[in-house]
């Protein structure tokens, strides 16, 4: 088939990759424009758009789909249909309606459920046991439009935003290119009114840990938050990410250290940190941060 590519992150690159393999054509591929990045500040192109230029293909990225002109460049692709996975852009109805087939974005949850921006860190978050990728064709609302494809995975206990993205990511390759070569034979499903929530996008001030709340919220935010924006605490007056962790037992004041393994206790239950950062530092798993700064028994993390 003919195809327009929508995407920016490194979400959307296996699927660029895996309808290439596919044998499908890319009339052109559509993302977010570059942006200043790193300690020089300097533009640099996403990921897609990267990816996209080492398979020479046409990329694009227009900072509007709204006006007449950028419009009528993207109907004169003439292309069967336009997959869009994590673009960034609302798709106006001409743009919609401009592919012989409409536009189909894969969605990275089981919908209705977690519509909008940040599906993958609120599944996580809200201890949901199941989360997966809908191959739905879009309209005008926000994630409202009818499933064609859905296929569901487990969230593992410890299992960590970044760890799902990737094996969503993987997920969503693999489905588009098995709804796109069964296209013309799959039944749009209607989305049920009942179960919709929505996935707001995260907000740096949801980052900061509250130890006196249950260990399994504490546990889920630290997995939801990682890598981006990252939960953190403060030890002794340093801001610390937390990147990864899981249940323990143990019980005492929220934040106390309680083991040379950095267990510490909540407001119910306790979480082992597995996964640290400190300011300026790379990560390090809980050994080697332990190495280079040791955390006495009895120590106090900081919720305030």
């Amino acid at each position: 088939m003919r195809i327009i590519f929508m995407g920016t992150p490194d979400f959307s690159v296996p699927v660029l990759n895996a309808l290439v393999k596919a044998g499908h054509e890319i009339a052109a591929v559509y993302c977010q424009p570059p942006r200043p990045a790193g300690r020089g500040k300097k533009d640099r192109p996403p990921p897609v758009h990267a990816r996209g230029e080492a398979l020479g293909l046409e990329v694009r990225h227009p900072t509007s789909l709204k006006t007449p002109e950028e419009q009528d460049r993207f109907a004169a692709l003439n292309a069967d249909v336009a997959v869009v996975v994590a673009y960034g852009l609302i798709l106006p109805q001409p743009i919609l309606d401009a592919p012989t087939h409409g536009c189909l974005n894969i969605h990275a949850s089981l919908l209705p459920r977690w519509r909008g921006a940040a599906p993958i860190h609120r599944a996580i978050m809200a201890g949901d046991a199941q989360t997966g990728i809908c191959i739905m064709q879009m309209e005008a609302g926000l994630d409202t439009g009818p499933v064609l494809l859905r296929e569901a995975t487990e969230i593992g206990i410890e299992e960590t935003t970044a760890q799902l993205h990737d094996r969503l990511s993987d997920m969503g390759a693999a489905l588009i290119v098995e709804a796109l070569a069964e296209l013309h034979s799959l039944t749009p499903d209607p989305q049920p009114e009942e179960g919709v929530t929505y996935a707001a996008k995260i907000d740096k001030a949801e980052a900061r840990i509250d130890w006196s709340a249950p260990a399994s919220e504490v546990d889920r935010k630290i997995r939801g938050l990682s890598p981006f924006p990252g939960a953190w605490t403060e030890i002794e007056g340093d801001r610390i990410k937390l990147l990864a962790s899981r249940l323990a037992e143990g019980q005492g004041t929220p934040g106390e250290v309680l083991d040379d393994h950095l267990c510490v206790a909540c407001g119910e239950g306790a979480v082992e940190l597995l996964r640290l950062q400190r300011a300026g530092k790379g990560a390090q798993d809980r050994e080697t941060f332990l190495r280079g700064w040791p955390i006495p028994v009895g120590t106090r993390l900081s919720s305030e």
